[in-house]
């Protein structure tokens, strides 16, 4: 073993390697594809580095044989190489037997002239000689049925009839339609004798505290895995919903789209205080523009003294076409025509969403309160500045460096930080907003995506309905982390309630 707790002492299979290992190897029809899918942190990194020096080094070394082992980024790639080149330079023995090119990423057997490299998507280096043995890492990441640098590996095995070997060894895909998802459907229905698929995943329905969920997903638990860090993840996405997702994909091995709701109904009902004027206060606010016959949403905030300290007090307007409001709520299954006679959502006059009439709003809302930023998606953005300039607004007031409107990006960027900040206002209830309906309704539509690293944004597609109210309160809460005086929307880390959440 060349790092970790276990540093300098010999390899020992698990059971589940033993018997994939065996599956693969022991095949009486011969094996061409082999799958192994098993939640993270289970040692699918030594497991690759062991089957490598096999085919390198040991018995199943090939003469004049080429090996490459495939991965989506460098940093993936380099990790199964230095993990074999590290085994390799621990070991006298093995020392021996192989010679390694580190700037190649590139391992040669001696004894039989077998060459190995870490190839990787971004790379672009799969294209070029025959692979007897192609060892995909963590190809779950893939999105969607096909890949181009997956193909080039497949199709370039074809110089060994009957003797090449691909194997795929990841944590699950999202969806169905993904690539290793169709692989392991295909073998699960196809039952091909050549094609050896073991998947460890939790059953599907399973409670997030259930702990044999969590050892039928990590054949390593407590062994190598850590009882612990997979148990404060779990109590950490039994509070926090938008973690729910990554939970089951990562710890439970699930199937499952890492999209998550923005908030649980509970968590946010308890922030649902009443909402006093904003006179006086400093103000904050996120515009999301929509289409001409979509909802447009204003989400204002202004931070309010109270005993407990600073409370973010949030006032929401909404606007839709006045013309097609019935069908328009017909179609969306909400009452919208309900809401405007409630004055709880604006109808503009007309079929389409008018842009004057929401200029001419804005304008009045600075005449009266202090407004210090807002932030505005750059989606029809064009549309609406000329009649900002024509209701009064001055170019600097738009473009220049004190412009109070500030472009903000939709993607994971500027989102990510950005719902770290509202996170944390509404998980130590520094928000009020009053159970405005609409409000309530985007929220509640609002699903959380995130990307391979942990950064996260609203996803509109994925969404149960309309999320413009949340994508502008999202804004507002970026805008409102830039108050001077905004010391009080600290991280839910800094709470003691949260502090055994820091080591996951």
């Amino acid at each position: 073993m060349p790092e970790g707790t276990l540093l300098g002492k010999p390899v020992k299979l698990l059971d589940f390697q033993k018997r994939f290992i065996l599956a693969v190897y022991d095949n009486p029809a011969g094996t061409s594809r082999a799958y192994l899918s098993i939640a993270r942190k289970n040692g699918k990194t030594g497991l690759i580095a062991c089957l490598l020096l096999a085919h390198i080094v040991g018995p199943e070394a090939y003469q004049n044989g080429r090996i490459v082992s495939g991965a989506r980024s460098r940093k993936q790639a380099a990790e199964v190489f230095n993990y074999a080149a590290k085994m390799i330079m621990m070991s006298p023995e093995l020392t021996k037997l192989a010679r390694i090119v580190p700037s190649a990423k590139m391992i040669v057997g001696l004894a039989k002239n077998v060459e190995y490299q870490a190839s990787s998507a971004e790379a672009k280096s799969a294209h070029g000689g025959s692979p007897i043995l192609a060892i995909l890492d963590e190809v779950g990441q893939i999105k969607g049925p096909t890949d181009d640098f997956v193909e080039a590996i497949e199709t370039s095995q074809g110089a060994y009839e009957g003797r090449a070997m691909l194997f795929a060894i990841s944590t699950q895909a999202a969806t169905d339609n993904d690539l290793f998802s169709r692989w392991i459907d295909d073998a699960e229905t196809s039952k091909d004798p050549r094609i050896v698929s073991h998947i460890h995943s939790a059953p599907k329905e399973c409670e997030l505290n259930d702990r044999s969920a969590w050892a039928a997903a990590n054949p390593a638990l407590g062994i190598f895995r850590s009882t612990k860090d997979i148990e404060d993840f779990s109590q950490l996405a039994m509070r926090m919903p938008t973690k729910e997702a990554s939970f089951r994909w990562l710890f439970l091995n699930q199937r499952i789209d890492a999209s998550a709701p923005l908030f649980s109904p509970s968590v946010w009902r308890a922030c649902g205080s009443e909402v006093s004027a904003f006179d006086g206060l400093p103000v904050f606010g996120g515009l999301d523009l929509s289409e001409v016959s979509d909802l447009t949403s204003l989400v204002l905030m202004a931070p309010k003294e109270t005993d407990t300290g600073t409370i973010w007090y949030v006032k929401p307007t909404f606007w839709l076409p006045g013309d097609s409001l019935r069908d328009k709520a017909k179609a969306d299954r909400v009452p919208y025509d309900v809401w405007h006679t409630q004055g709880l959502l604006e109808a503009t006059p007309g079929p389409t969403v008018d842009y004057e009439f929401v200029a001419h709003y804005l304008r009045g809302l600075f005449d009266t309160l202090d407004i210090r930023k807002i932030a505005f998606d750059r989606w029809n953005w064009r549309h609406l500045k000329p009649w900002l300039q024509k209701s009064g607004f001055t170019e600097e007031q738009l473009d220049g460096d004190d412009a109070v409107f500030e472009p903000f990006g939709q993607g994971y960027a500027s989102m990510s930080p950005a719902l770290r900040d509202l996170e944390s206002l509404v998980l130590n209830k520094r928000l009020a907003h009053g159970e405005h309906p609409v409000l309530n309704m985007c929220i509640m539509n609002a699903t959380v995506r995130p990307d391979p690293s942990g950064n996260r944004k609203l996803d509109k597609q994925k969404s149960r309905g309309r999320i413009d109210g949340a994508v502008a309160l999202t804004m507002a809460a970026a805008m409102a982390g830039t108050y001077e005086g905004a010391a009080s929307t600290h991280s839910p880390w800094d709470d003691p309630e949260f502090s055994l959440n820091k080591a996951a």
